[in-house]
């Protein structure tokens, strides 16, 4: 039987940590306080916190790799190493010329998981970016972002890489099924906008408007649709996680957008919003053919919520609190 995830989360980032040199290792480990380095999102080529996998040893490399597959599904982790093998594919097509590739990106560690109650890690680089708290033994997930560029390989009509396409067509599924009233409500733009709107803020406050349909106006084959769309985003999580998540999210209301066309090829742009959820795609390159997607929890991102809960049981005085605080101070003081 597998551990729990926090312990199994707890292991592989103490071993990560183990497998890092004495000097790589102070350029992976934050302080979990630091809070402009730990809620942080860049899926853009941007210099970023952490050490960068390619500058690791084939151990270390693996180590990272193993810490990343505690936080996603094994259907998840195949997207993400599809998003990160196509660093190669974009850097062919741009003639070489920006050094786009697949060892760029980049893990690091908030506090000490072999010692502390409050720790996080994040695996980030282009088109990839996944964040991980840890808090009394509750793992937090969000924000998790996938993207892919191209977005589609194709020969002879048919698709060779595409690791973003179930999120597409469910999505079109869903609109198709809404009908001509249906989708009225929900197109909320005749053009898609150039990015998701969230983008890498750190915070998102409120929902995003307009909101869009609501799901109790949808007809039964539609609220089907738009639960697998909901499902699709949440299962990228361990299905323990997930299954806490979909709990929630189930409980309230739900909202699906659209904007731009509804043909194929053409940029375009969704999301669904519901009890702190926030699920934003968009496929807004010339050509239709770049993607972005993210899975929010506004209210909660970064483990605001297990963090709150966290901070009512044990004031700032109270022992045992980061109890490795002076340790991650002592690493920030040596950069």
């Amino acid at each position: 039987m597998e551990d729990p995830l926090p312990e199994q989360m707890r292991a592989a980032g103490t071993a990560l940590l183990a497998a890092l040199d004495p000097a790589t290792r102070i350029g992976a480990v934050y302080p979990f306080d630091d809070e402009s380095a730990r809620r942080w999102l860049e899926y853009r080529p941007r210099p970023r916190p952490g050490v960068c996998l390619a500058e690791l040893d084939v151990a270390g490399r693996k180590a990272a790799h193993r810490l990343l597959a505690t936080a996603l599904s094994p259907t998840a982790y195949a997207q993400a190493m599809a998003i990160i093998a196509l660093e190669e594919v974009l850097d062919r097509a741009e003639g070489w010329h920006r050094g786009r590739h697949s060892g760029d990106y980049w893990i690091a560690v908030f506090g000490d998981p072999a010692r502390d109650d409050r720790w996080a890690w994040r695996l980030e680089g282009h088109h990839l970016s996944v964040t991980m708290t840890v808090v009394d033994d509750q793992v937090s997930p969000a924000p998790i972002f996938f993207g892919a560029n191209p977005a589609a390989v194709r020969y002879a009509g048919h698709a060779v890489s595409r690791p973003l396409g179930v999120e597409e067509d469910l999505a079109r599924a869903l609109l198709d099924a809404l009908g001509p009233a249906g989708r009225a409500a929900a197109i909320i733009a005749d053009e898609a906008p150039t990015d998701i709107i969230s983008a890498t803020r750190g915070r998102v406050d409120g929902p995003l408007e307009p909101l869009g349909v609501p799901a109790d106006r949808l007809g039964p084959t539609g609220r089907a649709l738009l639960d697998q769309v909901v499902a699709l985003y949440l299962d990228r999580l361990p299905p323990e996680l997930a299954v806490v998540e979909a709990a929630r999210v189930g409980s309230g209301p739900l909202h699906f957008a659209w904007a731009g066309p509804t043909t194929p090829g053409q940029r375009h742009y969704y999301r669904v919003q519901g009890d702190d959820l926030l699920i934003e795609y968009d496929n807004t390159s010339a050509d239709g053919n770049h993607a972005h997607t993210v899975l929010r929890r506004p209210a909660s991102d970064f483990g605001a919520d297990i963090l709150a809960t966290h901070h009512q049981t044990h004031p700032p005085d109270t022992p045992g609190d980061g109890r490795k605080s002076h340790e991650v101070g002592r690493v920030a003081s040596m950069r």
